[in-house]
């Protein structure tokens, strides 16, 4: 294992980071750093949970010096206001040791708090592109002076719904200086398309020799699923013998609201974050999902690449995700920092050609899932589901329903983690049956 020191990342980083038990670097990490602090640009690419952010993180605050001048003189870019709030926390985690100021800056809040940080001479600014471009317009926030530039989920940031926002930026920004572009997935043509913003970038790809598009540490359960016994389905699977902090994704904003009323009516702690909430109550129930106060999440793909908690056992596919990237990106809520996940995807019949496509991108091998309901025994078997156990938490009097839920949160977030690691499909050979 190699510790952050021995990269060449200066000790006062490292010691913020060992602070919070953070000592020894991802294969990710351990490959871009010794690249990215000599200023050479870079194409980092590994699977979601494996240390990207310190990956540029630490090289981009080493590069800005102990003592960086007022003004802004790093830019980090993300697609989403979750994955702002969790790049801005690392970064100002790393940089506890130094009087670095960070700022982020994302829509859904007010102009002047983020006018007021760039005023007060924040010297790194991790943000969302339609804000910066307002704060641009506005002549709040000058680029001239930027030498480090990271794109992180550079896939995301570089199709066809953000690229004309993206080269706005870019023109904004000098011509001499030192880009990192980050993402899990990287296609060939948006790898094309990134050297446009690039000097003669080294290309990093951490993967183990072998090692498919999917994490091996995830395991991947599919069922064929009807839509009217769905809600059953995963009130059963909530309840699933080691299940922590869990999350479920849906396709549509109405879908989410509808699951989160109904998992609370069924006694679950859940919360749900999409692009209709406020920001405020966005980050009220991210926070109340980080901290254990409620154990579920339920999030359309707006969440899918800024949702960084350690300790999600499960996620839920309540709906087939677009395409495989944005599976890869769902999934990998669970299973980060070399835990050990479960990822459990319904299909609808209505989507079975479209898992055929995820199928054959990922090499599953299962274009046609097992047909499961909530009594099939197979659905206890796979999940470690208790016989017996029935799709809501037992009702209790009133008086006492605070506090049962909170007992069934702790319970599940509790339990201790597997310590198997496995990378499979389940199949339907031999489960054996489960009491009903």
């Amino acid at each position: 294992m190699t510790t952050f020191v021995e990269l060449g990342i200066d000790s006062d980083l490292a010691a913020a980071l060992a602070e919070k038990n953070i000592e020894t670097a991802f294969p990710i990490q351990e490959q871009t750093i010794p690249i990215a602090i000599t200023g050479q640009d870079v194409i980092g690419q590994a699977k979601t949970g494996t240390g990207k952010t310190f990956g540029f993180g630490l090289p981009l605050l080493q590069r800005l010096g102990t003592e960086p001048a007022p003004g802004v003189s790093a830019l980090v870019v993300v697609p989403t206001r979750e994955l702002a709030t969790q790049v801005y926390d690392d970064l100002v985690l790393a940089s506890a040791n130094r009087v670095t100021k960070i700022a982020a800056i994302y829509g859904g809040k007010g102009y002047d708090e983020q006018t007021a940080q760039l005023a007060a001479g924040a010297n790194v600014v991790v943000g969302t592109p339609g804000r910066l471009l307002d704060l641009i317009g506005k002549r709040k926030l000058n680029l001239a002076g930027v030498t480090e530039v990271v794109l992180d989920e550079a896939d995301k940031m570089l199709d066809l719904g953000f690229l004309a926002d993206i080269e706005k930026l870019f023109n904004a920004l000098p011509a001499n200086r030192h880009t990192m572009l980050f993402s899990a997935t990287m296609p060939d043509s948006i790898i094309a398309l990134a050297r446009r913003f690039m000097n003669r970038p080294v290309h990093i790809r951490a993967t183990d020799p072998g090692e498919g598009e999917t994490q091996a540490n995830i395991e991947h359960i599919i069922y064929r699923a009807h839509s009217l016994d769905k809600d059953e389905m995963i009130g059963r699977i909530l309840q699933a013998e080691n299940r922590g902090k869990t999350v479920i994704f849906t396709r549509t904003k109405r879908q989410a609201d509808k699951l989160h009323t109904e998992l609370k009516e069924r006694g679950f702690g859940a919360v749900a974050v999409h692009g209709d909430l406020p920001q405020e109550k966005r980050e009220k129930h991210m926070q109340q999902f980080r901290s254990g106060k409620k154990d579920i999440l339920i999030a359309t793909d707006v969440a899918a690449r800024g949702i960084d908690v350690t300790d999600v056992t499960h996620v839920i596919n309540y709906t087939v995700p677009e395409d495989e990237k944005t599976y890869l990106h769902r999934v990998g809520r669970t299973g980060r920092a070399g835990t050990t996940g479960t990822a459990v995807t319904l299909v609808d019949w209505e989507d079975i050609h479209k898992w055929g496509l995820i199928d054959r991108a990922l090499g599953f091998n299962l274009p046609e899932p097992p047909e499961t309901y909530s009594s099939s025994p197979h659905l206890f078997a796979d999940l470690n589901i208790p016989s017996g156990t029935k799709g809501r938490l037992p009702r209790v009097k009133k008086a006492t329903a605070a506090s049962a839920t909170a007992t069934a949160s702790a319970a599940t977030s509790g339990a201790p983690k597997r310590s198997r690691t496995r990378k499979r499909v389940r199949r339907r050979s031999g489960a054996k049956p489960a009491q009903q």
